[in-house]
């Protein structure tokens, strides 16, 4: 009778060990926690949104470069993880994160919180994507054709790199991108916050 008490008292310290782990692993999920599987997941979902607005915004500038001078393209892209400061911080472990837009021969997008940030080209840790596009303009090092309210500038590796910084509480749920080749205008990055809207005009050779 006494071995028996003993069986059925090992299986329930076993059972009760597994249930501990697990609720040790959950809470640790749900937490977000450094290297959990939620933030890496999170990391993942954010991503792979930098990456699709990277590719919107350089598709357009492609559209509009391939038909031409007065041409005009407006494209759209739905935002969940970028225009949420919470989420980026829990991601990355950011104080104050900001999204960088720049172009060199195709978009740039960062997430980043310093003026002198540690950028991934490539990697596990890779935190910058970039689209090509067919304009081959390099425009990162032109300080004047960037937005006066949200331009801004970053220094990697003593090189100071122009592009727009914005706050992701400025990003709407749905973005419009309008890409337009004004030949009487210079090259402008724009950005408009109340309306929700990311202008760009290109201008080859201008």
């Amino acid at each position: 009778m006494y071995g028996r008490r003993g069986q059925v008292s090992l299986e329930f310290m076993l059972v009760f060990a597994i249930l501990v782990v697990m609720l040790v692993y959950s809470i640790n999920n749900i937490s977000f926690s450094n290297n959990s599987a939620s933030q890496q997941t999170l990391i993942i979902q954010i991503s792979l949104e930098e990456k699709n607005f990277a590719n919107i915004i350089s598709n357009t500038i492609s559209q509009v470069y391939a038909q031409g001078p007065g041409s005009k393209a407006t494209a759209y892209v739905k935002l969940t993880y970028l225009k949420d400061a919470g989420m980026l911080r829990k991601a990355y472990g950011l104080n104050s994160p900001y999204i960088f837009v720049t172009y060199d021969r195709g978009v740039n997008i960062t997430v980043i919180n310093s003026t002198t940030p540690v950028l991934n080209f490539n990697g596990p840790d890779k935190n910058v994507f970039w689209s090509p596009s067919l304009y081959p303009a390099v425009l990162y090092n032109n300080s004047n054709i960037w937005d006066a309210t949200f331009g801004s500038s970053i220094l990697i590796n003593g090189t100071t790199v122009y592009g727009l910084r914005i706050p992701p509480s400025d990003l709407n749920s749905t973005m419009r991108v309008i890409v337009e080749w004004n030949p009487d205008s210079g090259e402008i990055w724009s950005f408009n916050s109340t309306v929700g809207y990311l202008y760009i005009n290109i201008n080859p050779g201008g």
